[in-house]
């Protein structure tokens, strides 16, 4: 470990890279912490205390929705933004064609940029009005202009996180956008710890050791699910050209468990999130029924029951449609026969299509069912140890091992790379 280090130390722009990346994060949190003038800061921090809905949502803003900070929205706009071309992707023909070129994959990254302005304006529009009509007093009474100001101001933190986003990601330490919400889970579990530490009992400590041997299988699990994989056997045909011989070799396609990563929890949270996020604009509607509705929605969604049956299926539901969206078995099929290329004992072409639709299927159950599990794992946690203070946040503990493993591994071909290149 400590020779990766020295090595990674002596290559200066790779040195150079990760110090720029980090420089990056620290920036993100320092704009984490700049609030937007005019708001309550204490009412606040007991409403998002209080409703879980919002909780969740400060975990991925890291804490910065708390703070009602200028980046209080994230990157979470543009990660919706891109969700929808990848959706497009399967509907228009013409962006499906683009997404084939580097070209029309750079079209539709301008695309993505463009509608993540409104989109943020949007969001910032609907957290301002539902603040303003909270009972707490968070933001008051507010001129047109002040409303205006801070929505505008709102937008331009989330144009800003995407852009330091893309300045991390043309360095080549990890994906800019991962990293960007990895700081900020991050960032938020060592507020989590601090408030544990200040509330810890004597008597809970058998309930903490527990706490601790399934945090360590858990990220355990994570580890091997993520990296895990089926390899499908791959034969080229022998093709005889001249005196010259082409082919005849032997490779494997790797069928990842874990196909659609943690956009199907992503998905599954903005369709939770959204029937008590809408009721809440309804709370102190004149008609009676209407605020009588929105009272009870609320309610129902803040059952703890109700709420993780319901994040379940969506997990498992979702994860089965993204990986509908991103694996074509019947082009990887056409693929394979176009460059001679078979499985043993299956036949080119439709056959071939059938049996890796099949395999994945059952593949697919198995990362269906972990990313269920684990999208649940908080409110398993709290209802068996009743520890609110620390729970275990499997979406967030999920993302944080991908981007590590991730950022690692493209640390370590890059020095791989010089390696190769003798530097």
């Amino acid at each position: 470990m400590f020779a990766k280090l020295e090595q990674i130390w002596k290559a200066k722009d790779l040195r150079n890279s990760i110090l720029f990346v980090l420089g990056m994060l620290v920036i993100f949190r320092l704009a984490a912490h700049i609030p937007v003038p005019g708001v309550d800061a204490a009412a606040l921090k007991n409403l998002f205390a209080s409703n879980q809905i919002l909780g969740l949502m400060n975990i991925f803003s890291g804490g910065g929705m708390e703070n009602f900070s200028i980046v209080m929205m994230g990157i979470a706009p543009y990660i919706t933004s891109s969700i929808i071309f990848q959706l497009l992707g399967m509907i228009v023909p013409k962006i499906e064609e683009m997404q084939k070129e580097e070209s029309g994959r750079q079209k539709i990254n301008m695309w993505t940029r463009w509608a993540t302005v409104p989109l943020a304006a949007m969001q910032a529009y609907g957290m301002i009005t539902l603040l303003q009509r909270s009972s707490q007093g968070i933001l008051g009474n507010i001129s047109a202009f002040d409303f205006g100001a801070i929505i505008l101001t709102i937008t331009a933190g989330t144009i800003f996180l995407m852009w330091i986003g893309e300045l991390i990601s043309e360095k080549k330490i990890g994906n800019g956008i991962s990293l960007l919400i990895f700081a900020g889970i991050v960032a938020g579990l060592w507020q989590q710890i601090q408030q544990f530490i200040l509330t810890f009992d004597q008597s809970q400590i058998f309930t903490l050791v527990g706490f601790v041997i399934i945090a360590i299988l858990t990220v355990v699990g994570v580890v091997i699910i993520n990296e895990g994989q089926r390899n499908i056997p791959v034969q080229y045909a022998r093709q005889i050209r001249g005196n010259r011989a082409f082919g005849g070799s032997s490779t494997h396609l790797p069928l990842r468990v874990n196909m659609a990563g943690v956009i199907p929890i992503i998905f599954a949270i903005s369709v939770v999130l959204f029937p008590p996020m809408i009721a809440q604009f309804f709370l102190h509607a004149r008609t009676a029924w209407i605020a009588s509705l929105a009272t009870k929605v609320i309610e129902i969604f803040n059952n703890q029951l109700f709420y993780g049956v319901v994040y379940f299926l969506l997990v498992f539901a979702f994860t089965y449609f993204y990986t509908e969206v991103i694996f074509h078995p019947d082009r990887i099929a056409e693929n394979l026969q176009k460059q001679g290329g078979f499985i043993p004992g299956i036949r080119p072409g439709k056959p071939t299509s059938d049996y890796l639709s099949f395999t994945a299927h059952r593949i697919i159950f198995v990362g269906a069912l972990f990313l269920s599990l684990i999208a649940i794992l908080p409110l398993v946690m709290q209802y068996f140890t009743g520890l609110q203070s620390l729970a275990i946040g499997g979406t967030s503990l999920l993302i944080v091992v991908s981007v590590v493993i991730e950022t690692v591994k493209q640390i370590e071909s890059q020095l791989t790379m010089r390696e190769y290149d003798g530097l």
